[in-house]
């Protein structure tokens, strides 16, 4: 537009210098001058142009009165000085979330109903009816600006240090430091067990109970420092740890070695496995504190649309901790397991989903005998092993007169299936319910009332877990 007007105003100024240069026939010093004129005027033209086109900067050219203007930058130097408040004060880069679920059981066998909500798990043990669920979590995240991560998780009375004996709030506390890249760190701390499909919090499993492998195949939690690498889609963390100790006691040295490897093979499926190989806590013998553990299992996923898919496979031995010595000797034998787990989800609308769980451990080899799940073997007291959980030898046996008799060294193979639903009422709220039927090939589940034995036991559960 500016070129345009340039132009037109030259055009017309020239059209009127030419008719008076051709009457007045002036000599060419007159020409000469005449043409000076005329450009200076229209250079003097082209600054009143300029001039209108681009007007000098007001305070109030975006439609902001001068106050305003000077208000809109006060607020940006308050914005900037809370920025650096935020960062000074060691909140960058923090991320503070937690969960409870107040949640109802009922338990046939056991003759129990009611809510359980922050209950000591010292005070009545860890059973697949008493598992994590019922509690309440505070999880603190921190990310600096090299890249390190920090965390603290605190689950009063219901976390792994109180399930491991320590009876503090302690679940997690766990640094990660990264090394050459971000992709390979260095990990130390108290960390929950990483073995299996199902996680350990409410907020990320499906069901109100975990499986059978989760509850009685698997550690609790490492106390060491370890390595975790990112290559791809391959993730591996390694750890040399206390397995189920915050601190060794006399006379332990050794760590166990425990790793998890992860390979994520596309958008919508992946597997896994874990292991662990060193000592542990053996209570089928006081005089040895610790006695050798093998552990291993292999786990898979898909989750694609409404769907979701899981399975898990464990292996686990451990040196002298069955449930029954030998009948002639009195020597401690082995315990061996083995056991698969699977569960299948289904959302039939975008808030409400079905599950369904199915467990099985096979556990007879020398009356049976699960990590941690050990040491109850005393038939002239009645006691052949763990009666809540369904674990041990056949209770109407016995094995006082003659424990020599082969069904004196078997142990129950368990299983268990699980129907459940979990609505999710809004983004922070999931309502769940579930049924689930546990068996064992013998009579190992007391019956309070009365004191007899069955094979099966039946259990209900609700819970309204609220995440933030």
């Amino acid at each position: 537009m500016k070129t345009t007007a340039q132009k037109a105003l030259v055009a017309l100024a020239v059209a009127a210098a030419f008719p008076a240069v051709a009457q007045q026939q002036p000599t060419p010093a007159a020409v000469l001058e005449e043409l000076r004129a005329l450009r200076e005027r229209v250079l003097e033209l082209e600054r009143k142009i300029q001039s209108q086109a681009a007007p000098p900067a007001q305070p109030g050219q975006w439609g902001m009165t001068p106050e305003q203007a000077r208000e809109l930058s006060r607020i940006g130097v308050k914005a900037e000085a809370m920025q650096d408040a935020f960062t000074d004060q060691g909140y960058k880069g923090l991320k503070i979330s937690g969960y409870a679920d107040p949640t109802y059981i009922y338990n046939k066998n056991q003759g129990r109903a009611g809510f359980q909500f922050i209950n000591n798990v010292a005070d009545d043990g860890y059973h697949y009816d008493n598992s994590y669920f019922g509690a309440v979590s505070l999880d603190f995240t921190k990310e600096t600006e090299s890249g390190s991560k920090w965390r603290l998780t605190l689950v009063p009375n219901r976390g792994t240090d109180s399930v491991i004996g320590n009876g503090g709030v302690v679940h997690e506390a766990s640094v990660s430091i990264p090394l050459t890249d971000l992709q390979t760190r260095f990990i130390a701390g108290h960390l929950p067990d990483w073995s299996g499909y199902e996680y350990l919090q409410p907020t990320l499993n499906k069901l109100i109970t975990h499986n059978l492998l989760f509850d009685y195949t698997l550690p609790t939690s490492f106390t060491g420092a370890g390595l975790e690498i990112t290559r791809g889609k391959w993730i591996v963390k390694a750890m040399l740890a206390n397995l189920n100790a915050s601190r060794n006691g006399p006379d332990e040295k050794s760590p166990v070695f425990t790793y998890r490897v992860d390979y994520s093979r596309g958008e919508f499926q992946g597997f896994g496995f874990a292991g662990v190989h060193g000592k542990a806590a053996n209570f089928a013998d006081a005089a040895a504190a610790k006695t050798k553990v093998d552990l291993f299992e292999f786990d898979a996923y898909f989750i694609r649309g409404d769907w979701t898919v899981q399975g898990q496979l464990s292996y686990g031995r451990h040196q002298g901790a069955a449930i029954a010595p030998d009948p002639v000797t009195g020597a401690l034998r082995d315990a061996q397991w083995t056991g698969l787990s699977a569960l299948a989800a289904h959302k039939f609308t975008p808030r409400l989903e079905g599950i369904v769980r199915m467990d099985h451990i096979r556990n007879q080899k020398n009356g049976g005998g699960l990590l941690g799940y050990t040491g109850y073997w005393d038939p002239a007291n009645g006691s052949l092993g763990e009666n809540r959980s369904g674990l041990g030898v056949d209770a109407t046996l016995d094995c006082v007169t003659d424990p020599t008799v082969a069904e004196c060294s078997r142990g129950a193979n368990r299983s268990a299936i699980s129907v459940g639903m979990g609505w999710l009422y809004d983004l922070n709220t999931t309502f769940k319910v579930e049924y689930r039927l546990d068996r064992a090939d013998r009579p190992v589940f007391l019956v309070a009332k009365d004191g007899t034995y069955k094979r099966t036991n039946q259990l209900f559960g609700a819970s309204v877990l609220v995440a933030w």
